[in-house]
């Protein structure tokens, strides 16, 4: 997959992309992370801003460096053209397993009070926001998408099982999980994950999996649609 970035501050992408499964996936060769400076492609003097029309607080992105630096890129039709904005869609588990299966991304990163409403209607394919929050700019949110994104793509976590089982990968919250020691101040590990008893194991973590999901986010149950087996589990649970 080739990632590039539209950024009026490129540095602040070189930490998160040096490190951890970014840096992993890079050296695997998974994923190619391309960081733009927006401000290169301003037609006058490198001005990227300028007061809107018709008045108001703040400044506005104007179209001819996001348009330029998107046109500057090697051709492909079937790029995603992605803009980070309160206004988007909310991000989701599910958006980012669709995103991994496409071969090219293009995040552009806003600031001050907004974006030239022309580059939404003629240049982006989807808009995301990652919640109900504004952010100084898009790099936080940009840096959180694509992370969720490259951790899905083939061979870049060690076990390919991992997304699998993570949280709203399956509509619902992931079980409690364990490691070493046992017994950790008095507080020990429940038994039946000890126990050696594969199938008594995978019944726990699905009863957990659902008690979690129906004490913490009991939105989520409503999304999905049940087995037998999970109804009876959350009819225990209710009573």
């Amino acid at each position: 997959m080739n990632i590039h970035v539209l950024s009026l501050f490129p540095p602040m992408f070189e930490g998160v992309f040096q490190h951890s499964i970014m840096r992993k996936a890079q050296d695997k060769n998974a994923v190619s992370l391309n960081v733009v400076d927006i401000r290169e492609f301003a037609d006058n003097k490198r001005q990227v801003d300028d007061y809107p029309f018709g008045g108001g607080a703040g400044m506005v992105l104007k179209p001819e460096p996001i348009f330029n630096a998107v046109e500057n890129l090697t051709p492909n039709s079937k790029r995603r053209v992605i803009l980070l904005c309160p206004q988007g869609q909310r991000f989701t588990q599910q958006k980012a397993e669709e995103l991994a299966n496409e071969e090219e991304l293009v995040f552009i990163c806003g600031h001050y009070e907004g974006y030239d409403e022309r580059i939404r209607e003629y240049l982006v394919t989807d808009e995301i926001s990652i919640g109900d929050f504004v952010l100084t700019g898009g790099e936080l949110a940009a840096m959180t998408v694509i992370d969720s994104v490259v951790r899905l793509l083939p061979g870049v976590l060690g076990n390919a099982d991992s997304p699998i089982r993570d949280s709203f990968s399956t509509g619902l919250l992931e079980h409690p999980q364990y490691t070493r020691p046992a017994n950790f101040r008095g507080w020990k590990v429940p038994d039946v994950l000890t126990s050696g008893n594969h199938g008594k194991v995978e019944e726990w973590r699905e009863k957990q999996t659902l008690k979690r999901t129906f004490d913490r986010r009991p939105d989520l149950l409503e999304k999905i649609e049940l087995t037998d087996k999970q109804k009876k589990i959350i009819k225990e649970l209710k009573e």
